[in-house]
């Protein structure tokens, strides 16, 4: 997205706790989100749920039952991936980190992470 001309990248997520794998996930949610940044030092804006959603037996779903609670975490990272701001778990909140777009692209220009890229490298995965 970056290469098509992305200032920012933006995650809307809905994403919380593992009902069948029994762990938390946040942590590698938001090194993923924050890779994706350093990678094409571009700014994330990752937005994600709070609160729990229950699914009540019914004979619409063959009576299962499960429930998810989203974590939360919003956050904004810089270009670099280092998260600027971050929301609570059980929070409601607006998030806010004002950017200098111009400087971030030059910053990023400055770098040979787009100049240096061999794509011809990586043609089977782009067909």
């Amino acid at each position: 997205m970056a290469l098509m001309g992305a200032e920012l990248l933006l995650f809307p997520t809905a994403i919380g706790s593992e009902p069948i794998l029994d762990c938390d996930s946040k942590g590698h949610w938001q090194r993923c989100m924050q890779g994706h940044s350093a990678a094409n030092l571009v700014p994330v804006i990752a937005a994600n749920r709070i609160g729990i959603e229950k699914v009540v037996p019914d004979d619409k779903n063959a009576f299962q039952e499960s429930e998810l609670k989203f974590y939360g975490g919003s956050f904004l990272t810089d270009e670099t991936g280092k998260i600027e701001v971050c929301a609570g778990a059980d929070e409601e909140t607006v998030l806010l980190h004002e950017y200098d777009l111009d400087e971030i692209r030059d910053f990023r220009m400055s770098w040979g992470v787009f100049r240096d890229r061999r794509p011809e490298m990586y043609k089977i995965i782009t067909e």
